[in-house]
């Protein structure tokens, strides 16, 4: 007479105990428990693949994507639908330098370029100033979110503004840009570049390295620490970087699916503002060592507005100039371009020989 054993090794796979007669019987639930598992894992593949840096505020932008695609699309809403994957760059790796002394443009986005066009991601989440005038081929950037506060924060633990500093006052700050227009309004003041994350630069402000610093408002905002911020500087007082406060996504050229989806988060006011700005950067050649600064806008009466500027990094050449006009896609990239050559005409060749 044989004696059943019943065992309770496969309990967790199969909802029940089993009872099994034989031993040799005994790995036939393994093998479907096996394949159930291997059908579940496939049936939960990522639909769409999000590259992006690794930082806090880089990490907030990928996730503010994906709720949104999630919110606009059904299938995507499902767990595991969306997949966030994190892409080191170089201007990660590399925190002791300036921007200029490295590459420049390129710094945050190149790594995660390659992972697109290798097939790794499907999308990719940027800060839009971070993006170079020219994308990799084969690539695409059809898509900005709603943009964002494009104004700078002063943050201090001694001053209100940057009026307010006393002459010789250390002010930190990475930007080019932010050094020029400081040091033509406040030339009694020092800045010294100050890379690393918002956390990071707002750490080593309050152990003293430097007695104030600008970070961008919107950059604040997304990471809901925008109470850290001392005051905030007007445009007329701070232009900001060209796409300041804009999120771009891009896709493969030919992926029309990636396309479709992203389609529907496109917010075209931002777009059309994002290009007016990058054609006026694309004309001045624009890279880590020229600060430029530009700001195009709907204005009350609904047509564009756009404020450009051109410097030297010591603040004592700065050229501006503006324009206005309808808003659409090929009058402001039109002004985009009119406005560059204008300043690139006033600043003369010499101007740029002297930065490199």
């Amino acid at each position: 007479m044989v004696s059943l054993r019943c065992t309770t090794a496969h309990h967790s796979l199969l909802g029940s105990p089993t009872c099994l007669a034989s031993p040799r019987r005994r790995a036939r639930p393994v093998v479907r428990a096996a394949v159930a598992v291997q059908a579940d894992a496939q049936a939960k593949v990522s639909l769409i693949r999000i590259g992006t840096r690794g930082s806090p505020l880089a990490l907030a932008q990928a996730h503010e994507t994906r709720d949104k695609l999630k919110a606009a699309h059904s299938e995507l809403a499902e767990e595991g639908a969306v997949e966030i994957v994190i892409i080191k760059t170089t201007g990660d790796m590399i925190l002791d330098k300036p921007l200029a002394d490295i590459g420049g443009k390129g710094l945050f986005t190149k790594e995660i370029d390659d992972a697109l066009l290798q097939g790794r991601i499907d999308i990719a989440v940027h800060s839009m100033k971070d993006v170079p005038t020219y994308l990799p081929e084969g690539t695409i950037l059809p898509c900005n979110l709603p943009r964002e506060d494009v104004r700078d924060a002063f943050i201090c633990l001694t001053a209100n503004s940057l009026a307010e500093l006393p002459a010789g006052s250390v002010v930190g700050s990475a930007s080019l840009r932010r050094q020029s227009q400081i040091l033509y309004r406040y030339p009694s003041l020092k800045v010294v570049n100050f890379r690393g994350n918002v956390q990071t630069r707002l750490r080593k402000l309050k152990e003293g390295d430097v007695h104030a610093t600008l970070l961008a408002l919107a950059g604040l905002k997304r990471l809901n620490m925008a109470e850290n911020a001392t005051s905030v500087l007007s445009v007329e007082e701070m232009l900001p970087a060209v796409a300041q406060g804009a999120i771009g996504i891009a896709c493969r050229s030919n992926d029309d699916k990636m396309m479709e989806y992203l389609s529907t988060l496109n917010h075209e006011d931002t777009r059309l503002a994002v290009a007016c700005e990058r054609e006026f950067l694309a004309v001045l050649d624009g890279n880590c060592r020229t600060p430029i600064a530009a700001y195009a806008y709907r204005d009350k009466d609904g047509s564009c507005s756009f404020r450009g500027l051109l410097a030297s990094p010591d603040g004592s050449k700065v050229y501006e100039t503006t324009r206005s006009g309808p808003y659409s896609f090929d009058d402001m990239v039109a002004m985009g371009k009119d406005a560059g050559h204008e300043l690139k005409a006033k600043a003369g060749p010499g101007f740029f020989d002297s930065l490199q």
